[in-house]
């Protein structure tokens, strides 16, 4: 383990966002590859925006627009999507966010948030791990206070959690209790990736805190940043990394990580398909 990733493991504890996963490597993304495998979720939504997987990868969730609702399906071999199908389950999020942009799941499978254009991150409890049918609305909420929103990311512990809106501005929130929206707070830090290209969808904070990721709707890519500081967003800059999925995806949403680091997963409303690759 190198110096740099030590000193970024320490900053990390002392910032009091919990220390590395077990697990986890940080996604090689310069040497990212397609799987060839995706899955369509065009049967259940035209307009999806947002997937997000069960901590084993046997489940799955998909939100989108029009409908404003969240879909549910298990996947009989974990992490791998040609696997998949459709539970028959969904969860209407519609009375809250009108216009969803992302889903996020606590790794424990009690919680589901929502962030769309009306800037407020919603809080959902499911009284079953994993399960859409025990789902409710927690009346729990942050307005964020960014316009158009549309990316959303906690750290590996539920202490920090980063929002983006389409102008490409990362904002820092702390919770005083761990994935408890209704506790956040501003940290007044920021992180500008506007410069990679307009309109800023998805973004993902590396589990241990040491890299955060984007993709927007103009260059058809995954960018990656450095933290100087883990968790830190303002101590990010560009580490000039990125992949393409225009070959599969020309209008990326958002995307997502296997919970060790080895697949990457993108969704968008070109193809209206999930799509894997491999990162390790």
């Amino acid at each position: 383990m190198s110096v740099a990733r030590l000193m970024q493991m320490a900053a990390a504890g002392s910032a009091g966002a919990g220390p590395e996963p077990s697990g986890w490597t940080d996604p090689d993304l310069a040497n990212a590859s397609y799987d060839s495998v995706s899955f369509s979720v065009a049967g259940q939504h035209t307009n999806p925006r947002s997937v997000s997987f069960s901590s084993d990868g046997t489940r799955m969730f998909l939100v989108g627009i029009n409908p404003d609702s969240v879909f549910q399906y298990s996947l009989s071999l974990g992490w791998d999507v040609s696997s998949a199908s459709y539970d028959s389950v969904s969860f209407d999020v519609g009375s809250q966010e009108g216009n969803p942009q992302t889903i996020v799941l606590s790794p424990d499978g009690s919680h589901f948030y929502i962030f769309g254009y009306g800037s407020t991150v919603y809080q959902y409890d499911m009284s079953s791990a994993f399960d859409l049918s025990t789902a409710g609305y927690a009346s729990k909420s942050l307005a964020t206070g960014l316009t158009n929103a549309t990316g959303l990311s906690f750290s590996a512990d539920g202490t920090k959690l980063y929002a983006t809106s389409l102008s490409g501005i990362i904002q820092q929130f702390s919770m005083a209790t761990a994935w408890d929206v209704s506790t956040a707070s501003s940290d007044a830090k920021s992180l500008d990736v506007s410069a990679r290209g307009a309109s800023t969808t998805g973004i993902f904070m590396a589990l241990d805190g040491t890299k955060v990721f984007t993709t927007n709707l103009t260059n058809d890519a995954i960018y990656e940043y450095d933290l100087a500081t883990a968790y830190d967003i303002s101590t990010g800059s560009y580490n000039s990394v990125s992949f393409s999925v225009a070959s599969q995806e020309a209008n990326p949403w958002s995307f997502t990580f296997k919970t060790n680091g080895s697949k990457m997963y993108v969704i968008g409303n070109a193809s209206d398909a999930v799509h894997q690759y491999s990162t390790a």
